[in-house]
């Protein structure tokens, strides 16, 4: 169970990408939660950050408009993974990120989708 009680399915794996190269230019979009009859949950359960360039930048990550990391720093030419847990969104939350500099920082977010009933093999084939 995941959500309020709910019997919650997985049923797709993903990952998001963004690549950052506008810097302050407001939040950009990394994953939206599905928000229809079928999905009502995601689990995040990595945010890798990448640097590529020769200097140091930071990050900011956020679901909707809550700061969940604010001014993370990441070194020259590194990568960093900012969870140490899994991170619950509910249909419809939006997890953006804002990169403090130009062309330095690209983000990938892996995700869990969960479905709030369970589909078969033999529903699918179904189809």
């Amino acid at each position: 169970m995941l959500v309020s009680g709910i019997p919650q399915y997985l049923q797709n794996l993903k990952n998001e990408k963004v690549d950052l190269t506008t810097a302050n230019n407001g939040l950009q979009s990394v994953y939206t939660v599905p928000a229809d009859a079928d999905f009502n949950a995601s689990v995040i359960s990595s945010i890798l950050v990448s640097n590529d360039s020769g200097s140091a930048s930071t990050i900011d990550v956020f679901i909707d408009t809550l700061p969940i990391f604010k001014a993370k720093a990441v070194a020259a030419n590194t990568t960093i993974e900012l969870l140490t847990k899994d991170l619950v969104l509910n249909e419809g939350e939006i997890l953006k990120v804002e990169a403090a500099n130009n062309d330095r920082l690209a983000v990938v977010a892996s995700i869990q989708e969960f479905a709030k009933t369970r589909i078969t093999t033999s529903a699918i084939s179904g189809i």
